[in-house]
């Protein structure tokens, strides 16, 4: 469909995120484009085509997808387009002026002869040639945007690729589409292929054939984990994604020795046989192991007797340590880095509570950190001491598409200790950004769990330093005292060591149901969250319950049970406010998880009484909405760690309700109940480590549900997708590399 007019006027500019909305003359709104700069102006006549659609905030409007641009041509046309603020330093006073002494030809005489601006009054040489410069920009960002939206490309993203590329944006795109991927953040190889096949580029270009090498390296470490692959496997892997012939494999080879050359790549061995690794992921391993070995080596020397140390802190706290435990403490204070992990109820963190009673007590000054918001917030109330995340601790930013921290190797955290908890949670790029920003001397204390599951990002960061057997690791299997009676604890640890859990009904904390029909289950879920366990147990609150289920499809998976689970526990009112996205209905009081990193996104929190603010909301962040702004399509979601955040319509895209939540997703948190459905499925997926480690997200009580039979199967399941990483060699090595 398409739709023309002139612009009559700019309804809304951001300067800063430069979302330009127009109107244009039959009274239709619409954006345009966003970007650094805006593609229309006032006075311009346009054809619109795209579809009508209802925006939250404006009502009824118009969303193109292409647009046509032709200049101006009346003088009060012209007077408004040079005066709607496109041409900087230019009003309505001198816009008059110029078309008086031009008239028709104003825009040609610009364009084309900008000295004779000078004719005007109150318009210098200067003046006139910044006119000149602000109208040839414009006019190639709208060339470039015509371009680009003959091969399919949005007006979005052809403002973006505008950006990076400026003038030049045809001479790259003609020469090597795909270096969109690694210039312009939102192009994946897909994108640049389909643009690429409109061009003609030929489906065995070396352009190609390159680009699909790094998407294969890219994905095998953004989906697996892994940081580095077995080069016939990459070989073959490309080969599929580019649907080449198996006589292509040669140039393959090539195009990777190229990109060697070129930087991009490492060659490296995985179990003697050739394998290759992103440069980027290859030199973060090697920093890590560096810098890991470095703090081994230059921690101060702490001359204190700990023995005597740490039974004063038992005489305190009137209780007595186990052995294990006063090793993993000793061992702590003294040692430049450590490992302390053990599953749940082993005194993890009675440990670190007498860890910095002890240092405290000699002026050690101690920052705690934990990959996410509840796992720093818990941390907080168990220490009764200050801890944020890593990357609010490191002062993250984002600008120009580029993630950065304050806190880094030119400006180093000011502690003598840091310890960070659920350290299983942590993938390379985070390691790497934490220890750039550790001085030498500075103790490091890593505390996990070894069986949880891995890091939804690359690598295997615990599971590489426990392996390497370089770094001091106190493995606790004791179970503390006051938790021998938990038959949390006790089923979670029967659970990794291959056994079936006690099912009988003699607890107050473990519940079993044999109800295995995927609707009925359904059905006693919500009874269960809605009703029976609040009524059960007075200090449980329905909010206080979360499901955790392996999948996502299903009667019982997070789909379907969030669904049924809202409409009973947040049910439609006239009282609560309700916008929907895609078929989506958001509503005031609902229960919402982020479910990617959004590293831009403001909020608010009240600290010690006072507002502070900063930047960063991340996968796995959950809160409940409070606000719903139906006017301007805003939603306004309070997170469990007190910050507070603004969603926009397009950020709404990246929350879910999380009234049940997938086990991945519940990793570093912590929730009084826990109902876990298992009704069996993949075995690469229903394993013994997703049980584990749904079994430890729960504080009071646990629930399964589903035969006896799956929950066998997958105890007795130990596979585990395995991920390929440099750093257990790296940390082995000798070779340092630090940069």
């Amino acid at each position: 469909m398409k739709i023309s007019g002139t612009i009559e006027d700019v309804i809304f500019r951001n300067k800063e995120t430069g979302y330009t909305i127009l109107e244009v003359k039959d009274g239709m709104i619409s954006t345009i484009a966003t970007g650094k700069f805006p593609v229309v102006g006032v006075g311009e006549d346009v054809v619109l085509e795209g579809e009508f659609e209802i925006n939250p905030r404006y009502g009824k409007q118009f969303a193109a997808k292409s647009i046509e641009i032709k200049e101006p041509t009346s003088c009060d046309s012209i007077i408004k387009y040079l005066s709607s603020g496109l041409i900087t330093g230019v009003g309505k006073v001198t816009a008059t002026n110029i078309v008086s002494q031009f008239k028709e030809q104003t825009l040609n005489i610009i364009e084309n002869n900008p000295s004779r601006l000078k004719e005007v009054k109150g318009v210098s040489e200067r003046k006139a040639l910044e006119i000149f410069q602000c109208y040839q920009d414009i006019k190639k960002m709208q060339n470039a945007v015509m371009f680009l939206q003959k091969y399919e490309i949005s007006i979005n993203l052809a403002v973006k690729i505008y950006e990076a590329y400026k003038e030049k944006t045809q001479l790259v795109l003609q020469k090597n589409p795909y270096q969109l991927i690694e210039d312009v953040e939102g192009v994946g190889f897909k994108t640049a292929d389909k643009i690429a096949a409109k061009m003609g580029i030929e489906n065995d270009s070396d352009f190609r054939i390159r680009a699909g090498i790094l998407y294969c390296l890219s994905e095998y470490a953004e989906k697996q984990g892994s940081t580095l692959i077995l080069v016939d496997k990459l070989c073959e892997s490309t080969l599929g994604i580019l649907e080449l012939a198996s006589e292509y494999d040669g140039e393959i080879r090539r195009e990777l020795s190229e990109l060697e050359i070129e930087g991009k790549v490492k060659s490296t061995l995985l179990d003697n046989e050739p394998a290759v690794s992103i440069t980027k992921l290859y030199n973060m391993e090697k920093y890590i192991a560096s810098k890991l070995k470095l703090l081994l080596g230059s921690a101060a020397e702490l001359g204190y007797d700990f023995k005597a140390e740490i039974s004063e802190f038992e005489r305190i706290n009137n209780f007595s340590l186990h052995e294990s435990q006063k090793r993993a403490i000793e061992s702590a204070c003294r040692e430049g880095v450590s490992v302390i992990t053990g599953g749940p109820g082993t005194g993890k963190t009675t440990i670190i509570k007498a860890i910095i009673s002890i240092l405290e007590n000699h002026g050690q000054k101690i920052t705690l950190f934990a990959p996410t918001g509840r796992a720093a917030k818990r941390m907080e109330e168990q220490t009764k001491r200050p801890a944020s995340t890593i990357h609010r601790g490191l002062d993250m930013g984002y600008s120009n598409g580029r993630l950065t921290f304050t806190i880094n190797e030119n400006n180093p955290l000011d502690s003598d200790v840091v310890i960070v908890d659920e350290v299983s949670m942590i993938d390379v790029y985070v390691m790497n950004a934490l220890l750039k920003a550790l001085k030498l001397g500075t103790k490091l204390i890593l505390v996990g769990d070894k069986d949880q599951l891995m890091s939804v990002g690359a690598g295997n960061v615990l599971g590489d330093i426990i392996e390497s057997g370089e770094i001091n690791t106190l493995t606790l299997t004791q179970i503390f005292r006051q938790e021998e009676n938990s038959k949390i604890i006790i089923n979670a640890h029967l659970i990794n060591q291959g056994e079936m859990p006690d099912l009988s009904e003699k607890s107050d904390d473990f519940f079993y149901s044999a109800t295995f029909v995927p609707p009925m289950v359904a059905s006693e879920i919500v009874e269960m969250v809605a009703k029976r366990i609040p009524s059960y147990r007075e200090d449980i609150k329905s909010e206080n319950i979360q499901v955790i289920t392996p999948m996502k499809a299903g009667d019982t998976g997070t789909n379907n049970l969030n669904i049924i689970l809202r409409e009973r526990l947040n049910p439609k009112s006239p009282d609560k406010a309700e916008l929907e996205l895609h078929k989506t209905v958001f509503r005031v009081g609902d229960k919402v998880m982020q479910t990617a990193n959004n590293y831009e996104q403001e909020w608010i929190k009240f600290e010690n009484g006072v507002i502070v603010g900063g930047q960063g909301v991340f996968n796995g962040d959950m809160g409940y909405i409070d606000q719903i702004n139906t006017q301007s399509g805003e939603v306004y979601v309070s997170f469990d760690d007190g910050r507070r955040a603004g969603y926009s319509i397009v950020e709404l895209e990246d929350l879910v309700h999380a009234y049940a939540i997938t086990i991945h997703k519940s990793q570093g948190s912590e929730f009084d109940v826990v109902i876990i459905p298992i009704l069996g499925g993949n075995p690469m997926l229903f394993n013994k480590n997703l049980l584990y480690t749904a079994v430890t997200r729960a504080k009071k009580m646990v629930v399964l549900i589903g035969k006896k039979g799956n929950i066998y199967h997958m105890i007795k399941n130990d596979y585990m997708v395995k991920r390929n990483t440099n750093l257990k060699k790296f940390l082995q090595s000798n070779d340092f590399m630090l940069s």
